[in-house]
């Protein structure tokens, strides 16, 4: 799992690349927080298109990011998930703390 991160004014765009499962979401994890960390920023966009798989760690991943940004105040967007992703983040509800684009 590799993730880029661009940041721009407000907004944070991470990019995540390969395999999330619980060997890689802690690395993703710490570079998003410590952006994020520093930026503050009022949008957080991850980006799925180069997701090949996504374990219970992606659930993780997102909720914590979700419950990092609550106190700014920020929004979360997740974009450009697999149609099987996309569904799997809706059943357990994330679409109820971001907005989800398939």
């Amino acid at each position: 799992m590799n993730v880029t991160i661009e940041a721009s004014g407000t907004v944070v765009i991470a990019y995540l690349i390969g395999e999330i499962d619980h060997h890689t979401a802690a690395d993703v994890r710490e570079k998003i927080d410590s952006v994020i960390s520093y930026k503050k920023p009022e949008h957080l966009i991850i980006d799925f298109r180069n997701v090949t798989f996504m374990d219970s760690s992606g659930i993780g991943l997102v909720m914590g990011r979700y419950k990092l940004l609550k106190p700014y105040g920020a929004e979360l967007h997740v974009t450009n998930t697999s149609p099987q992703i996309g569904k799997v983040m809706k059943l357990a509800g994330l679409d109820r703390l971001a907005k989800i684009d398939n």
